[in-house]
Formats: C-alpha cells, sequence, structure tokens
C-alpha cells in the first residue's frame, strides 16, 4: 500500500479485528509506561479488503533438527513466503509455503501450512527430517538414526555408519569374525552382491578412520560421511524394507484371492 494512502490512518483501521484487542492492549501498556516497546505478527487489511496473511514467521520453529545437516535446534530464518494462499484447481484446502534457511549449512529447507483463520499451521517440511525405516532391526535402525542426525559431525556419523552395516550383517545371521570377514561371506553367500561388498569396505575403513584415530587421515570430510550414511541407508532397504514390502504384498495378494 502506498505511504500516501497510510500516511494518517490509524494502525487499528488495517488490522484484522481479531488481532486488534490484543494489539490495543499493548499499545495502552507502552502508553502508561509499563514496557518499554512490544513487537507483534499482524494479520493487515488489504484495501480490497483481503487479508494479507504472508507472514508465515520469520523463524521456522518446533524443528528439533534441520533437516539438511541434522544440527540439533537449528536457526531457521526466512528468506520467501508467498504472499497469499497458493490457488488450487482440484477444490483442496489452499496452502501458503514459505522457504527458510539454516544459519548452520545454508541449505535451504521449505514448510507448507495451513491457515486456520487466526494462525498457521505448518503441515509438513521439504526435505522431511530423515528416520530409519521401521523395518530395519532395532539395533541396527538406532545406529541409522544417530548416523542421520550427526550429519554435522562428519565423524561421528561415519562410526555411526559403519555401526549400522555390522548390525545389519549381525541381523542376517553373520556374527562371528571381524566385520571384514563378515562382509565378504555375505558376498560367497549371495546376500550382497561384489558391488555392494566394496562399497561396505568403504564404510568399514572409514568408520575405522576416526574409531581409531588414524594417524594420517584421522578425520571424514561431510561428503565422505554423508556417502557412507547413504551406502547403510540404501544396505537397510536392499536386505530388510524391500524384502519386508514384497512379503507384505504376497501376503496380501494371498489374501485377495482367498
Amino acid at each position: 500500500m502506498p505511504f500516501e494512502t497510510l500516511n494518517g490512518t490509524p494502525f487499528a483501521d488495517v488490522t484484522h479485528p481479531d488481532d486488534l484487542e490484543a494489539d490495543m492492549s499493548l499499545f495502552r501498556e507502552g502508553l502508561a509506561g509499563l514496557r518499554d516497546g512490544y513487537a507483534v505478527e499482524r494479520r493487515y487489511v488489504r484495501p480490497d479488503r483481503s487479508i494479507d496473511t504472508s507472514l508465515m514467521g520469520d523463524l521456522l520453529l518446533d524443528l528439533a533438527r534441520c533437516p539438511q545437516c541434522a544440527i540439533a535446534s537449528p536457526r531457521l530464518s526466512v528468506v520467501w513466503a508467498s504472499p497469499r494462499a497458493m490457488p488450487r484447481t482440484d477444490g483442496g484446502q489452499e496452502r501458503w509455503w514459505a522457504c527458510y534457511t539454516c544459519s548452520s549449512c545454508g541449505d535451504v529447507v521449505g514448510a507448507r501450512a495451513i491457515f486456520d483463520g487466526r494462525n498457521f499451521h505448518v503441515e509438513e517440511n521439504f526435505p522431511n527430517a530423515k528416520m530409519a525405516h521401521e523395518d530395519i532391526p532395532e539395533i541396527a535402525r538406532r545406529f541409522l538414526q544417530q548416523a542421520f542426525e550427526t550429519l554435522h559431525a562428519p565423524d561421528a556419523a561415519a562410526v555411526m555408519a559403519g555401526s549400522a552395516v555390522d548390525g545389519m550383517l549381525k541381523a542376517k545371521g553373520y556374527e562371528k569374525g571381524s566385520l571384514y570377514n563378515r562382509i565378504d561371506k555375505a558376498v560367497g553367500d549371495n546376500v550382497l552382491t561384489q558391488g555392494m561388498a566394496d562399497w561396505a569396505h568403504e564404510v568399514r575403513l572409514g568408520s575405522n578412520r576416526p574409531r581409531h584415530a588414524d594417524v594420517n587421515r584421522p578425520h571424514m570430510t561431510a561428503d565422505e560421511a554423508r556417502q557412507s550414511v547413504e551406502f547403510a541407508e540404501a544396505l537397510g532397504n536392499f536386505l530388510f524394507v524391500l524384502t519386508a514390502k514384497i512379503d507384505r504384498g504376497i501376503k496380501a495378494a494371498k489374501a485377495g484371492e482367498s
């Protein structure tokens, strides 16, 4: 709205009616000297009487970890927000969108929200925070989840990825001997392909570097740690998630035939 139009217009005339009383109460406290100042997030009434609800919030709150780098209690600041609800042609509820950037990794997190007339409610973030699949056995799943959550600390993520691979092989019955020998035994039993085994050995060696404080290369880079975690996740999907989905599909098909 142009300055010339706003100049001399009481803020009550452009504030959403549901927000007015709380705003006026704070204003009166300021006039009475009960507070030095205040800041509120307002919904404004445009000249066409539509409501400006573009302010989904300067910060994206209630995320325990950044979905990009997994750092705890991230500071996610808004860089863009849709000026109004995005129109839809399918008759579904209109939604608002916003993009936030993480102060730690600098990557962007998207948010989709609905507006109930007073408040925004975030429905989903993009990307979603990583969660180890429930079909992966518990011990390996917990290691994999910790690998997701420590990607901001590459050494820790690499160690957790190696432990996840170790736990997955043990869950498949490969419990005796070194991880090196168990990986090769799984190849001989056609549980792993040679390519998967080569990658598993890379994860094993990567996790050993920080675990044993390797003299020449003690630390993992962020890219190396991410690759290790991605392989551990892929291995879990291959060994457990995919087979569980197939088993459920077969059971459902047989149940439908009976």
